[in-house]
């Protein structure tokens, strides 16, 4: 059996050898010879492309096939294939047009984007019978992006004689049906997607195929006033309502105030102490719309010295830029969405989400483009804003998911994901001209919150650039995952200690706190220990834990614990803690 990580890095779409889970991939494949469809899930940076490359070569060789289609999401990503392609002697035209109608026969088959598939599908289904054809459909999801898409898929590739179907991240959270995937009723009798091998995070992780991803989240007080002229304030992290937990995101990236650069000059920080031990390590800002990025591009020059490359996915040079920055040493890049999939760029160790976008799919593609591993030892960092849904996400990267139809409804997290098509469409401005007021960022301040890896939590408050936040700043740039649990814990016990001193000095002179009360960071911890507390005080007292309850409501307000804010657990917690006997 082969190393689950052998080759340590091939180049993309190439491999001497296959790893052990692709060969266990090609196994299932073949075990059934009249396969027809065929859904792989593997976590981005797994080697997909690899797989499904090696894959078409052997139903060549052996005859089955003709021809080989490779449809994917962007026009970038025609020309990556293509090049991964080569390397395995397979000729493909990342050229094709619609205007074509047939391929050069210089060429193996095509390289095509859905939407170039649904908008002449007749073209394409033309172009499938004309051969025995193989049809490769890259991150499949976005076979249902639009009606028109998934019509266009299934009558452009229904005669293919094969299809496989790749997808690295997360499926759908629509009820849109995804061509050519099977569904059968879960224990519930909703329709969920099959997938025939599936390879995630956690064992890509285990198996060194994958980098271990650190996520450097941070909080921060917001305040901003609303288009009815009303002037509010919130912290990042607290129990807030999905609107104003929206609109303090929102203030939080707004490049104006004092929350994004200190972050991104945080992040920078950690750059440099991962260059130290991968000199070509990179870093990549995903911006919500092309004003934010060309703003926090000149906050990066202005920490840097340097000037990051832009990437704006409507421009012509956009494909040429990433490769550009994927082949040198440069610091810095900034896109918009235009590298969220797909994009290979291995170098990349540090990631910022600016971006509004909050849906598992978005999430899953962009933290996608930290995780391919080179080397064993390299990790990622990505620094996230502490927004609940994105907490989450962060929380369960080994979760898989299927794609389920007939929920009846749409994202769970209620935040607006329109935020980012409409930002870069652009505001009309007739709509300041019909408001009294507009949202407008008032101010905001960055505090170091904590690290996550492995769905646990490490660190406190710290304000950053003090010894606190370098704590988990400065961790080594190449780190064993199975060692980087036990660092963290020791960052965590140094951090506290740090803090001892802090407070001790600031208590001697007098000076203000230069961090808000800590609090438990989630509702759940906030619960248990009230609990807890209820209990203790119930045996002391001798009444009954219900009674506790009412007796605390009644004394400090608010609703019942279930739907009791943070700030109220709190208030509880503190009552109580003056009458427990120690």
């Amino acid at each position: 059996m082969l190393s689950p990580s052998y080759p340590q890095r091939a180049p993309w779409g190439t491999a001497g050898k296959l790893r052990a889970w692709q060969q266990e991939a090609l196994d299932i494949y073949f075990a059934e010879p009249d396969r027809r469809d065929f859904l792989v899930a593997a976590t981005p940076g797994a080697g997909k492309t690899t797989f499904a490359l090696t894959l078409a070569n052997e139903l060549r060789h052996r005859g089955d096939i003709d021809r080989i289609i490779v449809v994917c999401p962007t026009e970038h990503l025609k020309t990556q294939w293509a090049d991964a392609a080569s390397r395995v002697s397979i000729r493909l035209d990342p050229d094709f047009r619609n205007s074509h109608w047939r391929p050069s026969r210089q060429y193996h088959g095509v390289v095509v984007t859905y939407a170039q598939v649904a908008m002449k599908p007749e073209v394409h289904r033309e172009l499938t019978k004309s051969a025995r054809t193989l049809v490769i459909l890259d991150e499949v999801h976005h076979g249902g992006d639009a009606l028109s898409w998934g019509d266009g898929i299934r009558e452009a590739y229904n005669p293919a004689v094969r299809r496989l179907s790749l997808s690295g991240t997360p499926f759908r959270s629509d009820d849109a049906p995804i061509p050519f995937v099977e569904y059968a009723p879960d224990e519930q009798g909703l329709r969920t997607s099959i997938t025939d091998y599936a390879y995630g995070y956690g064992r890509a992780l285990s198996d060194g195929v994958v980098r271990p991803v650190l996520f450097h989240v941070y909080s921060g007080h917001m305040t901003w006033r609303t288009k009815a002229g009303d002037e509010l304030e919130a912290h990042l992290g607290q129990d807030n309502t999905k609107d104003i937990t929206s609109q303090a995101w929102r203030t939080a990236l707004d490049p104006h105030g004092e929350w994004m650069p200190a972050v991104l000059r945080s992040a920078d920080q950690r750059l440099t102490e991962i260059r130290q031990h991968v000199p070509d390590a990179g870093g990549l800002v995903i911006a919500t719309d092309q004003t934010n990025a060309r703003a926090y591009a000149e906050i990066l020059r202005t920490i840097t010295g340097q000037r990051p490359t832009v990437v704006l996915s409507d421009e012509a040079e956009a494909s040429e830029r990433i490769e550009q920055f994927a082949a040198n040493t440069s610091r810095w890049m900034v896109a918009v969405r235009m590298v969220s999939e797909g994009v290979d760029v291995p170098r990349l160790a540090v990631g910022v989400y600016a971006t509004s976008s909050s849906t598992p799919l978005f999430f899953a593609q962009a933290i996608g483009r930290f995780v391919r591993a080179r080397r064993r030892g390299e990790a990622a960092s990505v620094f996230l804003p502490n927004i609940p849904v994105l907490m989450a996400h962060a929380t369960e990267m080994e979760r898989q998911r299927d794609h389920v139809l007939d929920r009846g409804e749409k994202d769970e997290d209620g935040l607006d994901d329109s935020l980012l098509e409409s930002a870069e469409r652009g505001e009309k401005a007739s709509d300041a001209l019909t408001e009294e007021f507009t949202f407008q960022s008032l101010g905001s301040v960055a505090h170091f919150d904590s690290v996550v890896f492995e769905g646990q939590q490490f660190g406190q408050l710290a304000v950053p650039g003090t010894e606190e936040e370098l704590e988990f700043i400065g961790l080594p740039g190449l780190l064993e995952p199975e060692h980087v649990h036990e660092l963290l814990m020791q960052r965590q016990t140094r951090q506290s200690r740090h803090r001892q001193v802090r407070e001790s000095r600031e208590k001697d002179t007098g000076a203000e706190p230069a961090l808000p009360a800590p609090l438990h960071r989630t509702l759940k911890e906030q619960r248990q220990l009230l609990n807890s507390l209820v209990g203790v005080y119930a045996r002391q007292t001798g009444e009954p834990h219900g009674a506790v309850h009412a007796w605390l409501r009644k004394t400090c307000g608010g609703p019942a614990v279930a739907q009791a804010t943070v700030a109220q657990l709190q208030t509880r917690i503190d009552t109580l803690r003056k009458r427990v006997h120690r």
